[in-house]
Parts: structure tokens; sequence; C-alpha cells
């Protein structure tokens, strides 16, 4: 560095331009009078007194008389002390800005595309933490693992969790099985790159493109038509073809359900079969938006797809309206699935609690 450049950085740290210059004439001079030093550099004769007397009270000298006022560097430590601590300061507040260009706050109703792929991991980690209801998460085995923890906390939350899982190396890559028991309620296995993405209750969306794509960026959701986009990707593209390779999902009852499609596959046989099948139904009330629940028998099923004789409705019969009636004791309620507006309730939990 040179001295223009270390006198800048001098005035940078707080420093006039003549005390930067007289502090950086006297490094090379060691001891020098108060006119040999105004000669060396370009301050006022008039002014240099006054220049020394300010460096030495911040410091950075010590003047004594010999013949004439004599000037002398003092020991740098403290000043480097300072000029260390400005440039931690500095170094703090450039992560500080990169990271609010890169993380902008979410507000409600709001889409915000990013350019790094952590901004995106750290945002799920938020919404995974903060999720009550449900996960729909597709990674690799290695994002599986940077997000475990959130995970297994949701899952003792009791939040249904869905994963997607694909890998570089093959199924020898993927989590054990005692893993998966702690971290989600279903994993299938996707033997494709997949692009990375959680959603979460219905509201929160972060995506990124999959490792291999040429480009890096992230888009972050906070909107529930978004979501509702996503949540069909995720159903048709990364869940509904791929193998099983964990669920915790038992034939026996009570059998609990977050997706109300999901449910309506499932019954739908057993009616057609003249079973007699009961569930409790939460969700939102969509007149009121207050939470509500009603239990009873499901007695009518309503779907805008063709009836099929086939044991399970194919996914796309489902992919209009689709509704179940329950018959509580004291009248009819009628539920739908995420953005229910014509139903009584958007249900988020439908749990069938017997079958006969």
């Amino acid at each position: 560095m040179n001295d223009d450049e270390l006198i800048a950085v001098l005035e940078d740290a707080g420093l006039s331009p003549y005390q930067a210059e007289t502090y950086v004439t006297l490094l090379d001079l060691g001891n020098a009078s108060a006119t040999d030093v105004a000669d060396a550099c370009d301050v006022p004769d008039p002014r240099i007194y006054d220049v020394l007397r300010d460096l030495e009270s911040k410091g950075y000298i010590e003047t004594y008389q010999q013949d004439t006022l004599t000037a002398r560097a003092h020991d740098p430590e403290e000043v480097l002390d300072d000029l260390r601590s400005r440039s931690n300061q500095y170094l703090t507040a450039a992560e500080a800005i990169e990271d609010r260009w890169n993380q902008p706050a979410m507000a409600e109703h709001e889409v915000s595309v990013v350019k790094r792929f952590d901004t995106v991991l750290s945002r799920a980690r938020d919404v995974i933490e903060e999720a009550e209801h449900q996960v729909q998460l597709s990674v690799t085995a290695d994002q599986f693992g940077l997000l475990a923890d959130e995970l297994e906390a949701a899952r003792d939350r009791g939040v249904y969790v869905k994963l997607s899982l694909s890998t570089r190396d093959g199924r020898d890559a993927l989590p054990g099985r005692e893993e998966l028991a702690a971290t989600c309620t279903e994993a299938r296995y996707r033997n494709v790159p997949s692009p990375f993405l959680a959603i979460a209750d219905r509201a929160w969306t972060c995506f990124a493109p999959h490792e291999q794509s040429v480009n890096e960026y992230g888009v972050l959701v906070s909107d529930r038509a978004h979501a509702y986009v996503f949540h069909w990707f995720f159903q048709t593209c990364l869940w509904e073809i791929w193998e099983t390779i964990y669920t915790e999902r038992t034939a026996d009852t009570p059998r609990t359900y977050v997706d109300l499609r999901a449910c309506i596959r499932d019954v739908h046989p057993l009616l057609d079969d003249g079973a007699t099948v009961r569930a409790t139904v939460t969700g939102r009330d969509t007149e009121t938006n207050a939470e509500r629940t009603v239990s009873g028998e499901i007695i009518g099923i309503e779907y805008s797809g063709e009836s099929t004789d086939d044991d399970t409705l194919p996914l796309a019969e489902l992919s209009g309206r689709a509704s179940i009636t329950v018959d509580t004791g004291s009248g009819t309620v009628s539920a739908g699935g995420w953005g229910a507006v014509i139903e009584e309730i958007e249900a988020t939990s439908i749990i069938v609690t017997d079958v006969e």
C-alpha cells in the first residue's frame, strides 16, 4: 500500500487529511521536529503544531520538547486495534447488507425471487419450524440432512410430513428407516434429479431448481393461491407415481389425512362396497374463517371427474372440485379440500375413526 492509499484509509478511519498525512510522514521519519515534519509533507507551518497536538490527543503520536517541539509516532498497538475493529465492523456491515439483499422480508401475499440457494434453504428451515399441520418436501439426500433436525421437531409436534427424496448415488445414499421414521410420515424415492420444494401449511413455498440446473435462483412464496399450484406440481411430478420407501400408515383405524383428495381415494371403494365410514373433520369454516370440527358418518362423495370401476380413483379425476358430506346426526356438513369456497368447511385434517 503506497502513501496515498494509506492516507485515504486513515481519513476513512476518522483522521483529517492533514492529520493522516502528518502521521504517515512521522511513521517514515521516526523522531522529527515540528518544522521538519511540516517540510516533509504538505501541512502549512502555522497548522503543524495544532495537527500534532490533535494526533497526540487521539493516541497516534507523542510530543516532547528538545530545543523545539519534537514528535514521534506512538506505539501503534492502540491504533492497530482501532483499525482492526473498524475493519470488523465493515465486514459485519457487508454481511448484513448481503443477507438483507438476498433474503427480503416476506410480507403477506408476496412472491420473491432470490439469487442464492442458501437463502431458499434458510427460509425452508424457518417455515418447517413454524409449521402446524403439514409439510410437503422434495430434497436430495444431502439437503435432507440439512433439514433433518427441523423435520424431527415438526414430527414431534404432530405435523404430517410428506418427503420426496432423490439421490445422486442411487438408493445406497438414502437415509435409513429409523431416520425416516423420526422425520416424516411418508417418504417416496425419485431416481431422477428433482428440484428443491418445501410447502408448509398451504401458505408458504420455497422452490429452487435441481442441483444440475445451469441457473441458480430461488422462489419464495407467501400466498395460498401460488402455493396451491406448487402443491399440484408436488403431487403429480414428485409424489404420485414414485416408490414408497417408508410410511407409518397402516390399514387400521384411526387413519389421518391432511389431503381430502387422498381421503376420498381410500374411502371411495369402501362406500361402494357398502361400508359405513365414520370420520372427524377439522378445518376452516368457509363463511366465518373460524376453526371448525365435525364428526359423523361419511354419506357422500362428490368429484368433478368421471366415475370409475377401479379400486383407486386416478388423481386426475380429483383435480377439480372434490368434497365429502358428513352426517353429524343433527344435520349434514360438506367439506372440501384446499381452497374450498362452496363447501362449508375447508378440511385440513380428516381422521377416519371407524369402518364397518
